[in-house]
């Protein structure tokens, strides 16, 4: 079955208040995508940031990003008002989040709808807590403990605390029950509306693809409740952190800085950890990608303390006996893997073993650094062609950052023309290829710029910030979107019916 999908993350929908939520704006994307053909939307990780503002580097695995809390769903439930949310800075502009500005409002306006929470809690609430206790209790108390210590690591915590002393725990526990009480809410609200806005999706036939970073944050609920499952030393210091070697295109690799998993400990309980992560992961999206999926055969491990990652070496990961016991346990799961980079004989044959697709990327193609296996005829049926990741510059980007004698060869294997647009020439590219499923990011579906690019690797400041406008997703788009899905046989027929539904309504109501 050939299909389509859009890459488009939840932060960079249209909305009034600073950043997307899960709105009427989410709603009107589904719409969207059911008017222009497509089967899939994907989208990035939706834990709570923190540093860095990147949603791989999170609190927590398993909790929900605050931020996507939709506030006008929140004044129709009466916990605020229009007043009140228009009476916060949401920072100074439409197109790219300000997260330093969203930090104070956001959790500000929130800390209102907690005081009305709490005198009409919800019937569902307390049940809500008992079944996502696992995880839940964990996060509640960290993040209140993380505000108790003015925002800063739990390394650096008071000793008993940091170590878990259970009498040091149920101290806390009673110290900051209220500010407890407030992080759980944001959790029930968040999932409240994820749960409504996939119901919309899923009954318009628009399935939601989920991205699982392969790593947590030093600085999370997940290492600090869980010690044990990742290489600290005696003082819970990392001893080795996560990181990629120098290439072509970074001298001095990629720090992460990420905790490393201890496999060996993993294995022993039969990768419970893993197993509830992928669990929970799995009821969120109708299909999972898994980020960095090489790491899994063998991770490249930095000493930590190293300020580059030229130190590092490669190690052995737990292979297929990991994915084994997933299936043995959970059942066979609709996983993507992300298997770019470079890939190994041993690589290669974990992911044919796995039976999972991987990840083609057109950009990559035209790159001599790089090699052609992502050249388009290259492909077998059993993959996800990208244009670009959000790690990628956008496709009008690459054209004018690419080397030239890239681009030359783009434009010659592809035929692209500025009279078509490069970016609708790049995209064809992945419709017309015999890959089962393609994925484009927005940000190519609307011919932008640098000016858009969600991520560059191995930087701080200006990432995760862009934002699509209410202006830019148009009708128009959606039909000249379908047309391609029809060409090249990649609309579902039910989503194809939806579709001219949707165009004669639309049709109509003018």
């Amino acid at each position: 079955m050939r299909t389509s999908g859009v890459l488009m993350p939840i932060s960079s929908l249209p909305s009034p208040y600073g950043i997307g939520t899960m709105g009427k704006a989410a709603r009107k994307f589904v719409d969207f995508l059911v008017k222009g053909g497509q089967t899939y939307w994907q989208i990035l990780p939706i834990c709570p940031t923190s540093y860095g503002d990147s949603p791989y580097q999170s609190f927590s695995s398993f909790a929900g990003n605050p931020y996507f809390i939709d506030l006008e769903y929140l004044c129709k439930d009466k916990l605020l008002t229009k007043a009140e949310c228009e009476s916060f800075d949401w920072g100074g502009s439409e197109q790219y989040v300000d997260y330093g500005t969203m930090y104070v409002s956001r959790y500000a306006l929130l800390k209102k709808a907690y005081a009305r929470f709490v005198k009409k809690t919800p019937a569902d609430f307390a049940a809500f807590c008992k079944k996502e206790a696992d995880w839940l209790e964990d996060y509640a108390l960290f993040m209140a403990l993380k505000d108790a210590n003015g925002g800063v690591a739990w390394l650096e915590w008071d000793n008993d605390i940091k170590r878990r002393k259970p009498s040091a725990l149920d101290k806390a526990k009673k110290q900051y029950a209220d500010d407890i009480e407030f992080y759980k809410m944001l959790q029930y609200l968040f999932f409240k509306q994820w749960k409504e806005l996939k119901a919309y999706a899923n009954e318009k036939g628009i399935q939601i693809i989920g991205d699982v970073p392969i790593y947590v944050a030093g600085d999370s609920a997940d290492v600090w409740a869980n010690p044990k499952q990742f290489y600290l030393d005696k003082d819970l210091n990392p001893i080795e952190v996560a990181g990629c070697p120098p290439d072509a295109f970074s001298a001095d690799g990629q720090l992460w800085g990420n905790p490393l998993f201890r496999w060996s400990t993993m294995k022993k309980d039969d990768y419970a950890w893993w197993t509830k992560r992928i669990q929970a992961m799995a009821s969120l999206y109708d299909i999972v990608r898994i980020d960095h999926f090489r790491g899994f055969d063998s991770y490249y491990a930095i000493p930590a303390g190293d300020k580059t990652a030229k130190n590092g070496k490669w190690k052995k990961g737990p292979g297929m006996d990991l994915f084994n016991k997933l299936e043995e346990k959970l059942g066979r799961l609709p996983i993507i893997v992300e298997d770019l980079g470079f890939l190994t004989p041993s690589v290669i044959k974990l992911l044919k073993d796995s039976g999972f697709p991987g990840m083609k990327v057109i950009q990559f193609a035209f790159d001599s650094r790089e090699g052609s296996d992502y050249l388009p005829h290259t492909y077998p049926t059993h993959c996800v062609v990208y244009t670009g990741t959000h790690d990628n510059d956008t496709a009008m980007g690459w054209m004018k950052t690419a080397p030239k004698a890239s681009v030359k060869f783009a434009k010659e294997y592809l035929n692209l023309t500025q009279e078509e647009g490069y970016n609708w020439g790049m995209m064809r590219a992945a419709w017309s290829s015999v890959a089962d499923m393609a994925i484009v990011p927005i940000q190519d579906l609307l011919g932008l710029g640098s000016e858009a690019r969600i991520n560059t690797p191995s930087t701080l400041g200006d990432n995760w910030k862009w934002r699509a406008t209410e202006d830019q997703i148009t009708n128009a788009l959606a039909k000249k979107l379908y047309r391609y899905m029809e060409m090249y046989g990649r609309c579902k027929e039910d989503n194809c019916k939806k579709a001219v539904k949707e165009q004669a309504d639309e049709a109509v109501d003018k």
